[in-house]
């Protein structure tokens, strides 16, 4: 792998950015390929941040080694990846790119055009994201065509679930690479902010952190926990994602019981204090691509009760508490038997942080995508 690469990303909301795990994951990839010696572009959204203006932040043209491209955008619910992804896919066929990686399948309908013009495409199926409940109708279409559209065209297509590679090979009889999501090994916080902001003290609470949609499964969250006897708080960390009506019904929901927290999109230093003195995380979610919230809560060290869909007990194996996806009733009673087993909690923790750090590393991953890039072969293609 002598030759570097010219390579651009595209189908991410922006970066540097929280707004959803493709976003991480963009951001490592490219920053650290760039820092190899590659030459990166990613393709920025215009618009607002996702949970608000007030989280907007500076429009940067360049970022730890990376160029950043700002592309038009329709910032209307089940437009914005469309009409962006439209744009950077015309740039980036007219751009002296060796490699163009789209992420996320939507962004994927347009990926014939690079290709037409002779550059290697690469798609990341992030999630089949056209079953997630926020989507609908046209957007919910298109999302699928993309799908098969990746399907058809991507000279390499790029999984993060063994469940999503036995999808890809049911469904189109295409072989995909799998090579999951890293993570960092973070620094512990004490609580300052969070006791400041909400009250929170060190295993005080347990914690989802993630976007604030249907499919992560914080609705039977929620009333599962209004039947567990505990005097620790349950805090719903995240913002909306298109799915403000959703986040109104859930605090309707939680109304009555003033141990239920919404803390609105978290980032910095306050999400680090979150993980770092969280009692348990729990990730209730009827569907997901690769978790990165999972990831980086066993990284801080903390027990985890996630459902028993296989992309995250794929991720946990044994070093988490598993209940049966969608069943409230099971919930509750893992709950109850955390919140009563602070012995069972600590083992759980003790085991954490070094196997999810062990298991999934972002240089790793960067190695294993550039192979895919050079098609394995240490050359370009």
């Amino acid at each position: 792998m002598e030759n570097k690469l010219k390579i651009a990303m595209l189908g991410h909301k922006r970066i540097p950015s929280r707004e959803g795990g493709v976003e991480i994951v963009v951001e490592e990839l490219s920053t650290r390929m760039a820092k190899l010696g590659h030459k990166l572009t990613c393709y920025n959204r215009r618009g607002h941040h996702v949970s608000g203006e007030e989280f907007d932040s500076e429009q940067l043209h360049e970022y730890k080694g990376v160029r950043l491209k700002q592309v038009w955008t329709i910032n209307r619910k089940g437009f914005a990846a469309m009409t962006s992804s439209v744009e950077a896919s015309i740039k980036a066929a007219f751009g002296g790119y060796d490699i163009v990686h789209f992420h996320a399948e939507g962004p994927c309908a347009m990926l014939w055009l690079p290709k037409l013009f002779g550059k290697r495409c690469i798609a990341t199926i992030h999630g089949i994201d056209w079953q997630r409940s926020k989507w609908g109708g046209f957007a919910s279409r298109y999302i699928k065509f993309g799908e098969e559209i990746a399907a058809k065209y991507a000279d390499e297509i790029i999984v993060l679930s063994e469940n999503v590679r036995k999808y890809f090979k049911d469904t189109y009889n295409r072989e995909t690479v799998f090579i999951p999501n890293g993570v960092n090994r973070p620094s512990s916080h004490i609580p300052k902010l969070i006791t400041d902001k909400f009250g929170l003290t060190k295993d005080s609470y347990i914690l989802f952190l993630g976007r604030i949609v249907p499919e992560k499964g914080i609705a039977y969250l929620i009333e599962a926990f209004k039947n567990v006897r505990t005097d620790k708080k349950l805090v719903i960390a995240g913002g909306s994602s298109d799915t403000e009506k959703f986040m109104d019904e859930l605090k309707d929901s939680a109304k009555g019981d003033k141990r239920i927290i919404f803390t609105g999109f978290v980032q910095g230093q306050l999400l680090a204090e979150l993980y770092s003195n969280a009692y348990v995380y729990t990730l209730p979610s009827d569907l997901e691509g690769m978790p990165l919230s999972l990831l980086e809560a066993m990284s801080y060290g903390n027990c985890c009760l996630v459902s028993d869909i296989a992309e995250c007990s794929e991720v946990v194996e044994d070093k988490a508490v598993l209940f049966k996806k969608g069943n409230i009733a099971d919930l509750k009673d893992k709950l109850q038997m955390l919140s009563d087993s602070p012995a069972v909690v600590a083992r759980y923790k003790a085991e954490a942080a070094d196997f999810i750090c062990e298991k999934y590393n972002w240089d790793k991953v960067v190695e294993e995508t550039l192979a895919v890039y050079y098609d394995g072969k240490g050359k370009k293609k």
